[in-house]
């Protein structure tokens, strides 16, 4: 099997039809397992999915160890996106903060690189945008790393469309990553349009509703006592949960009738909806090869709508971040 690939953006970047989100492989959901993890990545690149998604926050840095260590001897089989300027301490894991100044980017990369132990990044995203810096310097500083030859093409994340046009007339930005899927669709008003008119690729993170469409979720009380959902998503939160779980029933009977999973059918209809890269993150190589079977799975028009029409906007229940997570967000 070779997935098929795409292009990303206008600026040259070719990956893979679907990438895999690796954050989870090393914290916030549940216990570590770096050997299967490890093996995931590696069946990834076997079933031709080159794209790659990590950070420098994901595991204090260890994700991007476990990555770099796990691909260096296929580099030249891998597209790979890591990111900056979301800042963590390690003696407080609930501290988070955010930093663009230029003398930051250029010190996180260099980070990465070492951590990684490789010699340049694929696709380098502002992981949030610092409403302290101007974007045009954060960008500035990133468009020296390419004239370096340390990084290749540049990336935001969770950016607003006003935002993306001014960081655009600095450097070219090659893709935008910002979460959507059937469960969160804001960015259909101003920001896919603003993409397709400056040529920016869209990469979907949490396609599948960070589980929640898979349909696997039942109770809170399922979910690893170390499993961040609990107390970042307000969605996965007590009563919202159970108002929530009534749209993904709705999805469950259209897979069944289908005869693919509730998951298989929520990227279908991310696929569906344009020329978008999602990264469905998993650790394990079973749901790996499930979420990479839903690139054959094609939806007419028709059962497009019937899925939006199942899961309407104003049914959801809760917000996407919790306050803290929401004061993050590019407006």
């Amino acid at each position: 099997m070779s997935m098929e690939q795409i292009a990303l953006g206008s600026q040259g970047a070719r990956i893979s039809r679907e990438g895999l989100g690796c954050m989870g492989m090393s914290e916030f959901y549940g216990e570590r397992n770096d050997e299967e993890s490890s093996a995931t990545i590696l069946r990834a690149l076997d079933l031709g999915i080159n794209f790659l998604d990590t950070a420098d926050v994901y595991g204090f840095g260890d994700n991007e160890e476990l990555v770099g260590k796990t691909i260096k001897p296929r580099r030249d089989e891998v597209f790979l996106a890591t990111k900056f300027a979301n800042v963590r301490k390690k003696d407080d894991p609930s501290y988070w903060g955010v930093s663009g100044k230029p003398e930051y980017v250029k010190q996180a990369c260099d980070a990465s690189l070492q951590r990684l132990g490789l010699e340049h990044i694929d696709l380098y995203y502002q992981h949030r945008v610092d409403p302290d810096t101007p974007i045009e310097d954060t960008v500035g500083a990133m468009a020296e790393l390419v004239q370096a030859g340390k990084v290749k093409y540049l990336g935001l994340s969770e950016a607003s469309a006003a935002t993306i046009r001014r960081a655009h007339t600095v450097h070219p930005i090659t893709a935008l990553q910002t979460e959507y899927s059937l469960w969160e669709r804001h960015v259909e008003t101003d920001i896919l349009p603003t993409l397709a008119e400056l040529g920016i690729g869209f990469v979907p993170y949490s396609p599948l509703g960070r589980g929640f469409l898979t349909g696997t979720i039942t109770s809170t009380t399922e979910l690893d006592s170390k499993d961040f959902r609990k107390q970042r998503y307000p969605r996965f939160a007590g009563d919202n949960l159970d108002a929530n779980m009534k749209l993904v029933e709705r999805v469950k009977a259209i897979a069944d009738r289908r005869g693919v999973k509730p998951g298989q059918l929520a990227l279908a209809w991310v696929f569906a909806k344009g020329p978008h890269a999602p990264i469905p993150g998993t650790k394990r190589r079973k749901y790996l090869e499930e979420n990479a079977a839903a690139v054959d799975i094609k939806l007419s028009p028709e059962e497009v709508a019937e899925l939006e029409a199942a899961v309407p906007q104003e049914e959801i229940v809760g917000d996407r971040y919790n306050e803290g997570g929401l004061k993050t967000i590019d407006k």
